[in-house]
């Protein structure tokens, strides 16, 4: 099979997004002028070492846009299986103002370099700064993009020196209603490492 996006696929369901999977999820927490929120976004990845820098997509312009426009600062927290269902909670259209933290009963914890909420249960934070927003092709298509500023790792995460995903199963994003937890690992050196 073969199509042109710009023509159609004639499925009952994009495969673009099953196709580009597993991704992992941001889940992004931000402050604004009328309250916390937090929201989950699979269009998400780490894109650079030195200094550490994420991006996010967004499709369309949700109370995280509309709060990291305000500020200038978010944070990314990571989903652990634990808290997969409490992520897919926080994906729910809720007016703009209503605090998601609220609404699923979690925990909040205070940001140390930024003015920002995070999950205090998260294996993993990321507080960030804006470094660009990129308006994409397409209605209201944002991409941003922010340099780490400080990490949190929850210390039962951190094994021999590693940060050590079995300890919590992050959550990836597949296609259409799709999920994945990472159980287990394969390690492979490339060539020449040892």
């Amino acid at each position: 099979m073969f199509y042109r996006p710009e023509d159609g696929h004639g499925l009952p369901h994009s495969p673009f997004s099953a196709i580009v999977a597993p991704r992992p999820i941001g889940w992004i927490s931000t402050r604004g002028s009328k309250g916390d929120n937090l929201a989950p976004y699979s269009f998400f990845n780490a894109v650079a070492y030195v200094p550490p820098q994420i991006m996010f997509a967004s499709t369309g312009e949700k109370d995280s846009v509309r709060n990291i426009r305000e500020t200038g600062v978010f944070a990314v927290n990571i989903v652990s299986e634990q808290l997969f269902k409490q992520m897919s909670d926080t994906s729910a259209a809720l007016p703009h103002g209503v605090d998601e933290f609220a609404e699923t009963g979690l925990e909040k914890a205070a940001c140390q370099t930024i003015d920002c909420p995070r999950v205090a249960a998260a294996p993993a934070t990321l507080e960030c700064r804006v470094s660009q927003i990129v308006p994409l092709l397409g209605r209201d298509n944002t991409l941003i993009l922010g340099e780490v500023t400080g990490i949190h790792l929850r210390d039962d995460c951190v094994v021999n020196g590693r940060f050590d995903v079995t300890r919590f199963h992050p959550v990836g994003r597949l296609g259409y209603r799709d999920y994945c937890v990472v159980t287990e690992l394969i390690e492979l050196a490339r060539p020449g490492e040892r």
